[in-house]
Order: structure tokens, then sequence, then C-alpha cells
């Protein structure tokens, strides 16, 4: 099991920053990666920015050069830094903590909301 618990999240004007975290806890040494997606209303969930055990980061196109996703080991915490915010940003963003062996399982966070308005 793997509990996530993220923060971070909030109002902020265009062109702002906010830098999320995402705690892990519990199997930690099972993680194989880590990853943001976010979920706008009315629209799927998508991919934001992904890191493995490995340190390999992969972001969206819609993200490349705002956003950097990032981690501290010793912390067992994932950030992603956001800047150059609009409000097409706008979303609840959520943390996820995927296991590949002896099967895949996916590990959720709550999710934390952020707003990009004037």
């Amino acid at each position: 099991q793997v509990q996530l618990v993220e923060s971070g999240g909030g109002l902020v004007q265009p062109g702002g920053s906010l830098r999320l975290s995402c705690a892990a806890s519990g199997s930690i040494f099972s993680i194989n990666a880590m990853g943001w997606y976010r979920q706008a209303p009315g629209k799927q969930r998508e991919l934001v920015a992904t890191i493995t055990r490995g340190g390999d980061t992969n972001s969206a196109d819609s993200v490349k050069g705002r956003f950097t996703i990032s981690r501290d080991t010793a912390k067992n915490t994932v950030y992603l830094q956001m800047n150059s915010l609009k409000p097409e940003d706008t979303a609840v963003y959520y943390c996820k903590a995927s296991i590949l062996f002896p099967r895949r399982i996916d590990y959720w966070g709550q999710g934390t909301q952020v707003t990009v308005s004037s």
C-alpha cells in the first residue's frame, strides 16, 4: 500500500507560480514511477509530468518550459514547480504512484485545486 498526500494548490494570477508537493508513505520502495495529472471541469484527466525511480522525467507539451517535476528522495516527496501559469492550467491536480512488479498497481492522491485567475 502507498499513501499519497498532495499540498500546495491555491489561487494564483496569470503569470504566477505555485509549487505542488506530493508526500508518499507506506511501501515506497516498491514505487517505480510517480507523476502529476490534472483534470479540468468537463475534461478527462491528463498527464502533466512524470519521474521514474531512475530520475528520468517526461512532461506534456502544454507545460514544457513552464512546469518542472522533481523529487527529494530523503523526504519521499515529489514536487511540481509551475511557472508562467495560464488560466487553462486551472484544474484539480493529482499525484500518482505506480508499482510495476509483480503486477501494476496505481495509487492516487486526493487531489489539490489549482485556479489561475485574475
